[in-house]
């Protein structure tokens, strides 16, 4: 079978290697259907994060047919259509039974890699995978994408908007305008926000953000960006913030526009250097936020509201490609002409 992997920082390629087998009994064997490129992916094709050569891809987010399953999974059986969360929490530890699966404690390899592939291994399958009513072809393209969109993205901005508590008639900032900035506007607009600053810099992206409820944009950084959040809001800041980036210069941001009692759910890789206590304590600020809990809310509400056309977070993926143009899905992911390239793999 066809897998990416990084040919080195900058380069992703195919090479053919053995179909994974089941190795444990909870193991499932799944033939990836579509896949799609990660804003954190661009981390190791950058090099900031080093790669060796050969180095398998840290794709992670698919929806899929199941193959075939270990002796222990009775929940689903090949033939079903899913959802593979990039998650693969137990459902039944303390964190997955409080709704936090991302880190789920029964587990320590608990994300996905390697999904960038024609089929794939996915372990711990019993809970953690989501069954999609139908089979692929019951759906449109345009269903699809937004389906894949809850193994990571989707369910990844409802995290940055559960952990902040955001409640109906809320003033929220989002910090970030990818894919999961996007799908953090649509989830502050589905728990009932009022008001949406969005922070994005680039045209389409800010037309997408508005279409999917923002209400507001700056498009400015720094101190600037932070006087005209809070002109927007009165001076009072945010009742919760969103940060959907990891940078420095975006956690700061996001530390300085919430108001006193403000939560800023933190869902952006953390990338730089640590947090200052001292910014929140003496603005009595809580930070919570980290992997999202992408099987209990797929399986709760995010699913449904899909299906039912409550949200269409399918838009997010503006390019398409072929596993074949792997590297050209990263290079438009790299060179911004995208804002998440989606990956055609099979019927």
């Amino acid at each position: 079978m066809k897998t990416a992997v990084f040919a080195k920082a900058g380069q992703m390629k195919l090479v053919d290697v053995d179909k994974p087998t089941i190795q444990q009994p909870d193991d499932a064997i799944l033939r990836v259907v579509r896949t799609c490129v990660c804003g954190s992916d661009l981390w190791n094709y950058r090099g900031i994060n080093p790669v060796k050569p050969g180095q398998i891809n840290s794709g992670h987010e698919a929806i899929a047919v199941v193959e075939e399953v270990g002796d222990a999974i009775t929940t689903v059986k090949p033939g079903d259509f899913v959802i593979a969360p990039f998650t693969h929490g137990c459902g039944h530890c303390a964190a997955c039974l409080a709704g936090y699966d991302g880190t789920c404690q029964s587990h320590q390899d608990n994300f996905s890699e390697g999904v960038q592939a024609e089929y794939i291994r996915f372990q711990h399958a019993q809970w953690a995978l989501v069954k999609i009513p139908g089979k692929p072809s019951d759906y449109s393209e345009g269903m699809l994408k937004s389906l894949l969109s809850l193994a990571d993205v989707m369910a990844t901005g409802y995290h940055a908007a559960r952990v902040a508590n955001v409640q109906a008639g809320d003033t929220v900032v989002v910090m970030g305008d990818g894919a999961v900035g996007l799908s953090a506007i649509i989830s502050a607009k589905l728990r009932g926000a009022k008001q949406i600053i969005s922070t994005s810099r680039h045209a389409d992206r800010q037309q997408l953000a508005k279409e999917f409820g923002a209400t507001d944009n700056v498009a400015a950084r720094g101190d600037e960006a932070v006087k005209a959040i809070m002109d927007l809001t009165h001076g009072q800041g945010a009742d919760a913030v969103l940060e959907c980036v990891g940078t420095e210069q975006s956690t700061e941001t996001a530390m300085a526009v919430g108001r006193p009692g403000s939560i800023v759910g933190r869902v952006g890789l953390p990338h730089g250097k640590n947090m200052d206590p001292a910014a929140t304590f003496y603005a009595n600020k809580a930070v919570a936020g980290g992997p999202a809990s992408v099987t209990t809310y797929d399986k709760d509400l995010l699913l449904k509201a899909v299906l039912d056309g409550k949200i269409n977070p399918g838009k997010i993926f503006t390019k398409t490609f072929t596993l074949d143009q792997i590297d050209e899905a990263y290079q438009a992911m790299d060179q911004r002409q995208a804002i998440k390239s989606y990956v055609k793999v099979s019927d």
